[in-house]
């Protein structure tokens, strides 16, 4: 049997004039804390409604910065989804806090409201909500308990840059929110990131201490605060404000991609397509479907691999992962929703430039290798 050519699994929406802007700031010489990476920051904070937003080396690193600008740290729990990806978490041991684990909705895969609820306690300082996929989480639900425990709201909108729910867009709907810029997000920068917040203490603090925690207008040797390096390079923040003066027509095509997947692939037996919620505007991350009961994944991802399919099984829960094992003990069985969904979750090839004639070939790829694998 020939093997087809090789579809790629995902791949960055990038123009000639977003080379033309990181050559342009290689010819001008100032490659670090310039004016594109200021740039960046204001368009940022205008997009999403925000008056302060900081640009960082990746969304890990806006995420580290958003809990300690809020001054979350030992002794301190941090409530947050495991169906995500490991900065989530990782980041709440990286200050000494300690995240408490919370169930996920059965369609849209985002916090539960009524388990965030019921596991709030004493210690819970913060609420680390994720718009998984680019699917906002409850919004209206989340903040309402957030504000009768006294919790600080970081939003991990790592995914969901343009997403909106009920008219607002994300990123502006908690204390702190961040985003990342990674090759396969909606927009990127290489590697890189942006915290976002109208706490004007947080801002300050995080554009410390992504700068080796030197003060602000202190001389350049003077470091009131142990800080680190999460500086974003200029020709990294120069690519980011060119892709955001194409950020509606990268949506537009993503959502065109993520369209043509619903069509070819609902009526597939054994494949149920993403769900949106009418509140809500997606943002396409990734395209991931769910497959059903006694579906063997690892069969299905096995026969697409053999014909250039690449897969990836989105998420591997996070509290059953073995870093946090070695930390908190075996919590197999405390998140049945999430422990459920996460063994037959799939995300399938997916970008903006993704050809209908490969869309087609997934998805007849896909129904062969569902159909085999029942």
């Amino acid at each position: 049997m020939t093997r087809d050519a090789r579809i790629s699994m995902a791949s960055p929406d990038l123009a000639e004039s977003d080379i033309e802007a990181v050559v342009e700031v290689l010819r001008s010489g100032r490659l670090a804390l310039g004016p594109r990476m200021e740039e960046l920051e204001r368009r940022i904070a205008d997009y999403v409604g925000a008056p302060y937003a900081v640009a960082v080396s990746s969304g890990t690193a806006a995420l580290h910065l958003a809990l300690e600008g809020l001054g979350i740290g030992e002794g301190d729990e941090v409530l947050v989804p495991s169906f995500t990806f490991s900065a989530s978490v990782s980041v709440i041991f990286q200050v000494g806090a300690r995240p408490v684990f919370v169930d996920i909705l059965p369609d849209v895969y985002t916090l539960d409201p009524v388990d965030v609820e019921r596991k709030a306690g004493a210690r819970s300082r913060a609420l680390m909500v994720v718009d998984v996929f680019g699917h906002p989480a409850q919004w209206d639900e989340l903040q309402a308990i957030a504000g009768s425990a006294d919790l600080r709201i970081v939003d991990d909108a790592c995914e969901a840059l343009g997403a909106e729910y009920r008219g607002r867009r994300v990123g502006a709907l908690g204390d702190v929110a961040t985003f990342a810029f990674y090759p396969n997000k909606q927009i990127t920068t290489g590697e890189g990131g942006i915290l976002v917040t109208s706490d004007d203490e947080v801002a300050s603090i995080a554009r410390s201490l992504r700068n080796q925690g030197r003060a602000e207008m202190g001389a350049w040797l003077e470091h009131p605060r142990l800080g680190y390096n999460y500086r974003l390079d200029e020709m990294s923040a120069a690519l980011g404000v060119s892709q955001l003066d194409r950020l509606d027509e990268i949506l537009e095509r993503r959502a065109r991609v993520a369209a043509e997947y619903d069509r070819l692939l609902s009526e597939i037996p054994g494949v149920r397509t993403p769900v949106v919620r009418p509140d809500v505007e997606m943002s396409w991350f990734v395209y991931v479907v769910r497959l059903a009961e006694g579906v063997d994944r690892a069969s299905v991802m096995a026969y697409m691999e053999d014909r250039g399919i690449p897969t990836r099984a989105y998420f591997s829960p996070i509290h059953l992962q073995p870093y946090v094992s070695e930390r908190m003990g075996d919590l197999r069985g405390t998140l049945p929703v999430t422990e459920a969904i996460a063994t037959r979750t799939l995300a399938l090839p997916f970008h903006g430039r993704l050809e209908p004639d490969d869309a087609r070939r997934v998805a007849e790829a896909l129904g062969e290798a569902v159909s085999a694998a029942c």
